[in-house]
């Protein structure tokens, strides 16, 4: 019998309710396939690798995460709960100790979803890891995160959620933001003032294959994790990069992926993207199953591989090696950002202006997100927010980790925020005392 040098545990969570249409790429088909493959293949049969369900994750999961507006049931289904209480389960395994490794198979996706939620960007609606990476530091304390994003389109909400973190550090490899949505993702966007160099970005060509990829986890993505030293890795593992994918445009193999996660070697998985349910998604998961699991992946092939059509142009090979010349001093050295990107300090706290589209909803939204400036700890967080959903509302955290200046702030900005008036709906959260409030007016 087989026996995997990792114990591996695997969550699946297909939503069979939950769709935004029946012939939307975005559909349960995405992992019913992979399903098959995975029973066919004999992944559960070998020692060492087990299936486990989702947990269900609750309204405080999500509002220790996500300031939702109007509330959590408005923009959150059943489908929604669950598929983050698989990105939970995935990490109960690996911190109760009960496996090495843990990759949870679900959706609805989420790294789309930004601090503020009103509704689904890019599918997105909950951010699967941000909710799991908030639950182990509520049940666990304080550690110390890295997120390696590898799905095509850049993780602007996950970047958003942890932009002004200093103990998580996001990586995103992504096809550049100039050729395909969000349009975000650029090396300048490097984090806020009590974060920079937490957020890099690595945007990359159309027609990236599996080499320019290793290339960037090789000479920029690994050398930066092992400076930050993390207490645990997790793979937004998005699948959308295949060669066969419908909405992208780049040359990634099934077995490069699974070598991209030999060489990342993170501790849990959560998938993201990928549509080419048939030709890529079941392979690319088995390979990325055997790859977590320590075993050999070198038979896993999909039916439309061709080695010579998918070979990296040299003129891409030479942008990602002078690209990747640059990246990590964004890192090491992080820059102050260009002047139309910096935030601006106004009364003791870092502002900022965001406009934000919900393309899946069709909702524009203004945000004002303010931070403040403190050097104990990253700064209690207030975002004012109206969109042509709900009207002007706002959101307030003492953040994990507060220091009691900062706490007392947050309650300063909720009284002023309650006298001031005019705020349709106010989000209050209290990390450090785990008190979750919400107010309609």
């Amino acid at each position: 019998m087989l026996k995997a040098r990792n114990s591996l545990g695997v969550i699946f969570f297909p939503a069979y309710d939950w769709a935004i249409s029946p012939t939307h790429p975005e559909r349960e088909e995405r992992l019913l396939y992979t399903q098959d493959q995975l029973i066919e293949e004999g992944l559960f049969d070998i020692e060492g690798i087990t299936e486990h369900k989702p947990d269900v994750a609750s309204r405080e999961d999500i509002e220790r995460t996500h300031f939702c507006f109007p509330d959590v049931d408005a923009v959150a289904t059943r489908s929604h709960m669950v598929s983050a209480g698989g990105a939970i389960a995935a990490a109960r395994l690996v911190l109760e100790n009960r496996c090495q490794k843990a990759f949870a198979l679900v959706r609805p996706p989420g790294h789309h979803a930004m601090k503020v939620v009103q509704g689904s960007r890019g599918f997105c609606a909950v951010n699967n890891e941000a909710v799991m990476v908030e639950w182990i530091r509520e049940t666990y304390g304080r550690k110390r995160i890295a997120i390696v994003d590898t799905d095509c389109h850049h993780g602007d909400g996950t970047q958003d959620v942890y932009w002004n973190d200093p103990d998580v550090l996001f990586i995103s490899l992504h096809q550049d933001g100039r050729t395909l949505y969000p349009g975000t993702g650029f090396p300048a966007e490097t984090g806020g003032p009590s974060a920079r160099g937490r957020t890099i970005n690595i945007p990359l060509p159309p027609r990236t294959a599996d080499e320019g990829y290793l290339w960037c986890i090789d000479h920029v993505v690994l050398p930066i994790l092992a400076d930050f030293k993390p207490d645990l890795i997790v793979n937004s593992a998005g699948q959308d990069n295949h060669f066969t994918d419908p909405i992208t445009n780049m040359a990634v193999s099934a077995r490069g992926y699974a070598e991209l996660n030999r060489r990342l070697n993170p501790d849990v998985a959560v998938l993201e993207g990928g549509y080419a349910i048939q030709g890529a998604l079941p392979y690319v998961n088995l390979g990325i199953c055997l790859a977590m699991a320590g075993m050999d992946y070198s038979h896993v092939r999909e039916p439309e591989y061709d080695e010579r059509a998918l070979r990296q142009d040299p003129r891409i090979t030479e942008y990602i090696k002078a690209l990747c010349e640059e990246l990590p001093k964004l890192y090491f050295n992080p820059p102050e950002p260009p002047p139309d990107q910096r935030e601006a300090l106004v009364g003791g706290y870092w502002v900022r202006h965001k406009n934000i589209y919900y393309d899946t909803d069709d909702i524009n939204e203004a945000q004002t997100e303010s931070v403040r400036q403190c050097d104990h700890c990253r700064g209690v967080l207030r975002i004012e927010t109206r969109s042509t959903r709900n009207p002007v509302s706002v959101g307030i955290e003492a953040p994990i980790g507060a220091c009691e200046k900062c706490v007392e702030a947050a309650y300063g900005l909720l009284e002023q925020d309650q006298l001031k008036g005019g705020y349709r709906y106010i989000q209050f959260v209290d990390r450090v005392n785990r008190k979750y409030e919400r107010y309609g007016f």
